[in-house]
């Protein structure tokens, strides 16, 4: 006589006390330096009018975007770096590069001088280092919560800079701006040095075979993945290099109130992103979550096109929008980390960040380029045109297979 007897059910382990302290200071470290990106973008546009080379959309298109350049150049040997050199060394070095630019920019009184410090700061280029340290400090089946983390932290970095931008631009203006992002900086190395746990890079050989290499980073799944990051950043940026002005001339908002219109929307979007974020992970609704990411964002620019010169329409199509930002903040780097090799985590990250930044620099520039040659709404029909193609490689995204622990 057989007996068989029922295995236990198994339980998802919570995160460990250093696990969620490493990810809760990294993803403050990625959230600082972000918000110093963002902060300008809601009141940019509007500022550079008064400065030698403000009349351009195209120049105030390429200082939003011009360190998603030096990024994008710089990410990959900042990962490989990580890699070689341990993750604190160099994040700390590229905090530094990012406050030397930020005080750059800060005492720059031309157009020219700031697209300079913009570059620089781009050049500190520390967020693949930062999103491999974090798959080095969780496990495999934390890792989707910490990688949220930091989406969410960029969210909610967004959010604050589209809140704080205008009240900061009438306390300290543009100039001071760059200053509070550089002091800013200089704090986060304490929070490296002080704060976050030392964790060993981590190194499985059964994840990464004997004849591993750069492919292994570039794969199709990857591919689409880093595909994504680009245009969620290409429109981003793009936006607001006439949303502002659109807040301004047809919603009659000055400059100094906006923040009331990016509270409630960017806050709004939030909360309703996040049972979506729950599902996409809980329930193995990934995929799903993703194509109606894409659907939310391209319907959002689409009716931006015919819309943004309409009060009521410019802020319901922006809180659309926020909605599909979100989830894509949260999934897409979680993704990346649960499917690149562990032994190429720098790496991977690095290319994912690659195209992130490649898509801040041309949605800056492009954004600034189509405003100026066409017009606001060809802004708007190119990041509508580009989310069909974007759905298409979307639609093909698979979510990495459930683990066994």
């Amino acid at each position: 006589m057989t007996t068989t007897t029922t295995p236990a059910p198994r339980t998802r382990a919570s995160m460990s006390s250093q696990e969620r302290l490493s990810s809760m200071t990294l993803a403050s470290i990625y959230g600082l330096r972000m918000l110093g990106l963002f902060l300008i973008l809601p009141v940019f546009a509007i500022y550079a009018r008064g400065i030698p080379g403000g009349d351009s959309r195209f120049l105030v298109g390429l200082a939003l975007g011009v360190y998603g350049l030096t990024q994008a150049m710089l990410q990959i040997p900042f990962g490989i770096a990580s890699d070689r050199f341990g993750r604190k060394p160099v994040m700390m070095l590229g905090l530094l590069i990012f406050a030397a630019g930020s005080f750059v920019a800060g005492v720059s009184h031309t157009l020219d001088g700031i697209i300079v410090g913009r570059a620089i700061q781009g050049a500190g280029a520390i967020s693949a280092a930062i999103s491999a340290m974090i798959a080095d400090s969780t496990r495999d089946h934390n890792r989707t919560k910490a990688m949220a983390m930091v989406g969410m932290t960029i969210g909610t970095s967004f959010i604050i800079s589209l809140i704080a931008g205008p009240l900061l631009y009438h306390l300290i203006g543009v100039p001071g701006m760059f200053v509070l992002t550089g002091v800013l900086a200089l704090a986060a190395i304490g929070v490296i040095k002080w704060m976050v746990p030392d964790v060993p890079m981590s190194g499985q050989a059964e994840e990464v075979g004997p004849g591993a290499s750069h492919e292994s980073v570039l794969t199709p799944a990857l591919l689409r993945l880093h595909f994504s990051i680009f245009v969620v950043n290409f429109m981003q940026v793009a936006m607001f290099v006439v949303v502002p002005i659109a807040l301004l001339h047809y919603a009659k908002i000055p400059l100094r109130h906006h923040w009331m219109v990016y509270l409630p929307v960017t806050l709004g979007s939030f909360v309703l992103a996040i049972p979506g974020i729950i599902m996409a992970e809980s329930r193995g609704y990934m995929r799903a979550m993703l194509r109606a990411g894409v659907l939310l964002i391209g319907a959002s620019m689409f009716a931006l096109g015919f819309g943004y010169r309409d009060e009521v329409a410019l802020i319901s199509e922006l809180f659309v929008f926020f909605v599909g930002f979100n989830l894509m903040e949260a999934l897409l780097p979680s993704l990346v980390s649960r499917l690149a090799p562990a032994r190429r985590k720098g790496m991977a990250m690095g290319v994912y960040n690659t195209a992130q930044s490649l898509g801040l620099f041309a949605g800056g520039a492009v954004g600034g380029w189509l405003a100026k040659t066409w017009s606001a709404e060809g802004v708007f029909f190119a990041c509508a045109a580009l989310c069909l193609v974007w759905l298409v490689v979307a639609w093909f995204v698979q979510p990495p297979p459930r683990r066994a622990h």
